[in-house]
């Protein structure tokens, strides 16, 4: 196992400074009757979250040499669909909840209707950013990209992961379903992160199936932990409510597996994670610390 000496707080703390950056350079307020919408969108993006996603782009591309900047953008958009998906399922006609990272959710600090348009529009930013040429000069490279994301967002990745939810509690879901169910919800996004680093990198197909296995085994080891921390986790660290899964009468990886045993089955898919990297040295540590830092994390 390789030696690391990646500083991951530091990393994480840099991906959220850019991030920040980004979000607050095209999220500039106009300043006339759409000031409200630009308002919800800065509430919801600017600050707070774990920056999972883009941290996971910018360092699978640093392993291919790829300008930061580039990185950043297209992390950005990642970011952009994962915020969008919080504001819609926080929503009273989803999970309807309170608390997102720590603080009133988008449609109780402005109203409903305000927050359905800042998903929508940060949804469209998402791929405003993509398709942008000052992103990378080759269209190519952009199509895989928008191709990738989409994916990942639709109904074969998160939008299809979020009705599979809404059935769970109307339906006794197994251990198979609820895998399949946390893969498209939450894994989708988390493999297109890996998945456009490398195609930044100009990686072909062949040469990303390592890097697909490391996001599959993380992907699903975060939602195990997340589900570790509903059972165990305080709500005010956590920065939102928890054990919301369980009065709603969903099946979780806890609930199905156990908590000692969902405790064992994260960290090997960390472990197994990890091995998918064995063909780098140590330019791949920082992938290597988010893959333990997955099972370690309290939010």
């Amino acid at each position: 196992m390789a030696s690391e000496s990646i500083d991951l707080p530091s990393a994480i703390a840099q991906i959220a400074s850019d991030i920040d950056a980004a979000f607050d350079a095209v999220l500039q307020n106009p300043g006339d009757a759409r000031s409200r919408l630009y308002d919800a969108m800065r509430y919801s993006a600017i600050g707070g979250g774990k920056r999972l996603r883009p941290l996971l782009l910018s360092a699978t591309a640093a392993l291919f040499n790829v300008d930061r900047d580039a990185a950043i953008s297209a992390g950005l958009a990642v970011e952009a669909i994962h915020v969008y998906s919080l504001i819609h399922d926080d929503l009273p006609c989803m999970d309807d909840d309170a608390m997102r990272r720590g603080k009133p959710t988008a449609h109780l600090e402005f109203d409903e209707a305000t927050a359905v348009l800042a998903g929508d529009a940060l949804l469209a930013l998402a791929f405003e950013v993509l398709s942008d040429p000052k992103l990378h000069p080759d269209p190519f490279v952009r199509n895989e990209l928008v191709a990738t994301l989409a994916r990942a967002s639709g109904p074969s990745g998160m939008a299809g992961g979020q009705m599979m939810d809404l059935e769970a509690e109307k339906s006794s879901f197994d251990l198979a379903t609820i895998t399949r169910l946390q893969h498209l919800k939450t894994g989708a996004l988390i493999d297109a992160s890996v998945e456009m680093g490398a195609i930044l990198g100009h990686v072909q197909e062949e040469g990303r199936l390592h890097l697909r296995g490391y996001a599959q085994n993380i992907g699903l080891a975060f939602q195990i932990a997340d589900d570790i921390i509903d059972v165990e986790g305080d709500a005010e660290t956590a920065g939102k409510a928890l054990q919301k899964d369980a009065a709603a009468g969903k099946e979780t990886f806890v609930s199905l597996m156990g908590l000692d045993r969902a405790k064992e089955q994260a960290q090997i898919l960390v472990d197994q994670a990890i091995e998918h990297l064995n063909g780098y040295g140590k330019e791949a540590d920082l992938l290597r610390s988010i893959a333990r830092y997955i099972v370690e994390r309290d939010r």
